[in-house]
């Protein structure tokens, strides 16, 4: 799950790097994720990326670079709680409503894993048809 996470997020990380060019919290957070995934790095390390790119989030006023940088945090924090990756997949999904841009969660159900399609809920209505 943490690898799809990390695809949502950087999938939308364009809306926060666009608003904040020089703060790369988040996009760390996405690396972290799956560097994790990859027995690179512990699971602190990937919190910590975690909560520098909630820290991000707050400071964007943006709602599509905030909700992207959430993103980003909570496919970090998937190295914690697995369940996380749902958070990433939302706050994709919320970074591109607020930017005018819809079928966000089409493009995530076709990036899932088929087994684990049972494990994630995504927005409703998603049936993964594009």
């Amino acid at each position: 799950m943490g690898l799809w996470a990390a695809d949502c997020a950087e999938h939308v990380l364009p809306y926060f790097e666009a608003k904040h060019p020089q703060d790369d919290r988040p996009r760390k957070a996405i690396e972290a994720a799956r560097a994790w995934v990859r027995g690179e790095i512990r699971c602190g390390e990937a919190r910590a990326a975690a909560v520098a790119a909630h820290a991000a989030a707050r400071d964007a006023v943006d709602p599509a670079a905030s909700a992207a940088a959430r993103a980003a945090g909570h496919a970090a924090a998937t190295a914690h709680v697995a369940p996380h990756a749902r958070g990433a997949a939302s706050y994709a999904v919320k970074a591109a409503a607020a930017s005018g841009a819809d079928r966000e969660s089409d493009w995530q159900y076709q990036r899932l894993p088929e087994h684990l399609r049972p494990a994630v809920s995504l927005a409703p209505g998603v049936t993964g048809s594009a």
